[in-house]
């Protein structure tokens, strides 16, 4: 239920004394305080008891008033104490997880002069989406935009591809309401901006004489290049498009409430649709009814090795198929790879061998359930009996659950993804074999949480040790002993975020390791790092 009190939202252009009598009221938490509303009330109905010469003789029009005014003063204090246990609920609590608490009622609407619409495309992946949304939100925030919920691109390559149903109709690519809870979306950001689902009609109309102005904003770019340079592109245009959102934001923004705000709305604000949870908690509790699990980011599709150009263990027929399949993409701009020297260099996805290999000599119980978070593998059980050999009791959500069960979701990657998502957070422990999106947003999430553990394997040195230890140059227990040793520090525990000045693509990625938002770690708890070295 929302709380009582008079303030409005100002348009983009329009002062006060004008916008007032245009919006009219809209019922929020900030304006009037509840003590001076109800005052104002009880005044009210001393008034109107001063100006009746014979109130025992009241007329039914006087008898409703008194009934009015009576009601209102309760239906007020009332609000009043509710928007108190809001307010303290709204704080961040300083606790392991620093968790923003969502109350069971809507929290105060922050009040201010809009600068203007932002509408924006959210581009790329599923994680890739969810980082770039948590930027553009926070962008709104602080230039004191009004945010129209985002639109999800699905024209590049990582789309959310049309898969067809039973009856041979295609189904729609996702929008934002098929992955996330709108509704939670809107109200629990609410004391920090306004997100409307569509753009007023009024606004809509000043589209039919003009062009929406769109733009690319700078990769990377801190909250003075927003506040300097596209700012006054809102003021002038009034609603803006932002063509992409992901690497929008500087992974250092200096403005530490600036970095706090994007883990308000990549851990509270987006929430899956209640569907999702609903199947993303259904495949946790089975997984949780046989025991421990790991989440497996294995990164094997056949998308991921044409894009890569990586081609360990494969045929050359399958060789050929992935290089056509690299140079029919208009959108991948690499197409003469060497494959030997990017394994090499730890920028290739480990084989499922290769995992299983580094998971073994990492002491990892063979009998442990391995939950697969990915999509089909290329070469299906050819390449996951190489694993297998290692941990048998590999799963996928499809083989947990039945296709009913599932239902429309499992037509779209995006949907998938995010069951993946869920279960990735809740395992005992988290694996990625290669450092995309998932895998650097996952960890940060579950630094989020306690510094669950997730092991983030080194590709460079483990690549390197395999080698020697298949070739017979390296004895098992070596192996084993080089493997712990590169990656005691690499864990999902405290560390320092890697920072590079000038090559925000070279150091580490905001959301993998959200420092401004953890708990403050005794420095010499820290794990170590290299400034010259990112695993």
């Amino acid at each position: 239920m929302e709380k009582i009190s008079c303030t409005k939202v100002v348009l983009p252009g329009e002062s006060e004394e004008k916008s007032s009598g245009k919006i009219g009221y809209k019922i929020v938490s900030r304006g009037i305080k509840c003590e001076k509303l109800r005052n104002l009330i009880i005044r009210a109905v001393k008034a109107h008891k001063s100006n009746s010469s014979n109130p025992a003789s009241s007329t039914p029009g006087e008898s409703r008033f008194w009934t009015i005014g009576i009601t209102l003063l309760l239906i007020v204090m009332w609000a009043c104490g509710m928007q108190s246990m809001a307010f303290h609920n709204a704080k961040w609590p300083a606790t392991a997880k620093f968790q923003f608490a969502h109350p069971a009622v809507l929290i105060p609407e922050r009040v201010y002069r809009n600068n203007g619409y932002l509408t924006v495309s959210s581009n790329g992946g599923l994680n890739q989406m969810r980082s770039g949304i948590s930027d553009m939100v926070t962008i709104a925030r602080f230039l004191n935009l009004t945010l129209v919920v985002p639109e999800l691109d699905n024209t590049s390559f990582w789309q959310d591809n049309r898969w067809m149903n039973s009856n041979n109709a295609a189904t729609f690519c996702s929008q934002f309401g098929d992955i996330f809870d709108v509704d939670h979306f809107i109200d629990s950001l609410r004391d920090e901006l306004r997100i409307v689902k569509e753009l007023p009609p009024t606004q809509k109309e000043k589209l039919k004489t003009q062009p929406l102005y769109q733009m690319a904003t700078r990769s990377w770019g801190n909250m003075s290049y927003y506040y300097q340079q596209v700012l006054p592109v809102f003021k002038k245009f009034g609603i803006v498009h932002f063509l992409k959102t992901d690497a929008r934001l500087s992974n250092n923004e200096p403005l530490e409430n600036v970095q706090k705000m994007r883990c308000r709305v990549n851990y509270e604000g987006l929430r899956f649709t209640p569907h999702i949870e609903k199947i993303g908690k259904k495949v946790v509790s089975i997984l949780r009814k046989k025991g421990p699990f790991l989440a497996l980011h294995l990164r094997f599709e056949k998308d991921m090795l044409a894009f890569t150009g990586c081609t360990e263990e494969l045929d050359k027929e399958e060789v050929k198929e992935l290089t056509s399949m690299r140079y029919a993409c208009p959108w991948w701009k690499e197409k003469e790879i060497n494959s030997t020297h990017k394994r090499e260099e730890g920028l290739c996805p480990l084989t499922p061998g290769e995992v299983g290999l580094a998971l073994k000599a990492l002491d990892i119980d063979p009998e442990i359930q391995v939950y697969i978070a990915a999509g089909e593998i290329y070469g299906k059980d050819k390449r996951l009996d190489d694993l297998r050999a290692f941990y048998p009791n590999l799963v996928k959500k499809e083989t947990l659950l039945p296709s009913a069960d599932m239902g429309e979701i499992r037509y779209h990657s995006n949907r998938m993804a995010a069951v993946d998502y869920i279960v990735s957070l809740a395992s005992d422990t988290f694996a990625p074999s290669y450092d995309g999106h998932m895998a650097k947003v996952v960890e940060g999430h579950r630094r989020y949480l306690g510094y669950k553990t997730t092991i983030r394997l080194d590709r460079k040195v483990l690549v390197a040790l395999i080698d020697r230890y298949r070739s017979g140059k390296m004895k098992w227990d070596e192996f084993s002993d080089l493997v712990k040793k590169t990656h005691s520090g690499l864990m999902g525990g405290p560390i320092e975020r890697l920072k590079i000045p000038g090559k925000p693509k070279e150091e580490d990625y905001f959301y993998l390791n959200p420092e401004e938002c953890l708990p403050k770690i005794d420095p010499s708890l820290r794990g170590l790092r290299s400034d010259k070295t990112k695993h």
